[in-house]
């Protein structure tokens, strides 16, 4: 089975957010989410500088060309805003696996319902649709907000993996790595669930 074939490029809907496979018709919306906070002047994001918003786009493209990434734009359906992306990706359908990743929010929603409700829909779309038996995540050793939001999905903390890839400013990070087995999914979605109840 292929990647494609596996994870197939359809959008995904809840709690007023649609996830809309990533296109060329997202740019001006994804450099406006990226300029919310000047989100590329953080060093362990993948968040794009404004003027390299297309090439941003198209990387993913061609990785989802390539069968490796499924990128997403994050979209209030009410008003059609962009608030930001994020990816399937290292997909591996001989393991039923796939990751979580390349995710990112305009600051004015990030600590808002956003983020869980968009992992909900990604980790329920893996598990319960594509019959994943695993999903993992991983993030920069100094990415500590993004360590505590993966731990606070449930997925467990697998180890680190040294000197592993290059930062935007040219440095070397150790990378985190996390999973989840389809078995603990039902109690994570029972953690996401609840957790949602907090921002009605």
């Amino acid at each position: 089975m292929t990647a494609d074939a596996f994870v197939k490029p359809v959008p995904l809907r809840l709690n007023g957010l649609v996830l809309e496979p990533l296109a060329l018709t997202h740019e001006e919306g994804l450099r406006e989410a990226a300029a919310d906070g000047m989100l590329w002047q953080v060093r362990v994001t993948s968040v794009p500088e404004p003027d390299d918003t297309r090439a941003y786009i198209e990387t993913a493209l061609a990785m989802r060309e390539a069968g490796n990434r499924l990128a997403f734009a994050v979209i209030e359906e009410a008003t059609g805003t962009v608030l930001g992306c994020t990816s399937y990706h290292d997909i591996v359908p001989a393991l039923k696996r796939a990751e979580i990743g390349w995710t990112w929010y305009r600051k004015s929603v990030q600590r808002t319902h956003v983020n869980t409700s968009c992992k909900l829909l990604m980790m329920g779309h893996a598990f319960d649709t594509l019959g994943c038996a695993v999903v993992g995540w991983r993030t920069d050793n100094f990415n500590f907000a993004s360590q505590r939001a993966i731990e606070r999905l449930g997925a467990r903390k697998d180890g680190v993996i040294r000197h592993h890839a290059v930062r935007r400013d040219g440095t070397v990070r150790d990378t985190v790595m996390y999973s989840m087995m389809a078995s603990e999914w039902p109690e994570a979605k029972a953690q996401l669930l609840y957790l949602l109840e907090r921002y009605k």
